[in-house]
């Protein structure tokens, strides 16, 4: 009996520590404003991140997706999350910067700790440029993104409905 006493907390003690794996509630990037290394551009593919102390959220829009605008009009686009761009969330196991994303060679650390892709959702980009304006002015917002974790869990209370503003030049 006594042996089966002192197992037993040892039992409860193992049952209690997690497998390493990190515990992720909720993503927040309210406060965190979009930022690029390369500015956007109309043509080919946009690199587009937010940071917030140790995580990154990090969407790389397809290409042509901000090519879309007409002077004087308010146009629309949508791009697809995984198919047509790509959302990735990160953590890292220190406060990351901007170099890390745009350093021609990553610096050595923060270490990535976990990484985890959209698995589904939306990219909306509300494209505008006022008449004499030489910029088009693209708003991107995200619907219904959702992540799941290599455990399977989906990760909720997501607030990243508002992804940033971005400028690309109106074409002569």
């Amino acid at each position: 009996m006594v042996k089966f006493l002192k197992a037993v907390p040892i039992f409860c003690l193992a049952m209690s520590c997690g497998d390493g794996d990190l515990q992720i509630e909720t993503i927040d990037f309210d406060s965190a404003s979009v930022q690029f290394c390369d500015a956007p551009q109309a043509e080919g593919t946009n690199l587009l991140f937010k940071l917030n102390a140790s995580e990154s959220l990090i969407l790389e829009l397809q290409s042509g997706v901000l090519n879309k605008g007409i002077v004087g009009e308010v146009i629309t686009t949508e791009s697809t999350v995984p198919g047509q761009s790509k959302l990735t969330y990160r953590i890292f196991d220190a406060n990351v910067s901007t170099n890390y994303f745009c350093d021609e060679l990553p610096p050595v650390s923060p270490l990535v700790l976990d990484e985890i892709e959209a698995q589904d959702g939306l990219v909306i980009i509300e494209t505008r440029a006022n008449e004499g304006s030489t910029n088009f002015v693209h708003t991107i917002s995200l619907s219904g993104v959702t992540f799941v974790t290599e455990s399977g869990e989906r990760i909720t209370n997501l607030s990243i409905n508002e992804f940033g503003e971005v400028t690309t030049a109106v074409p002569d």
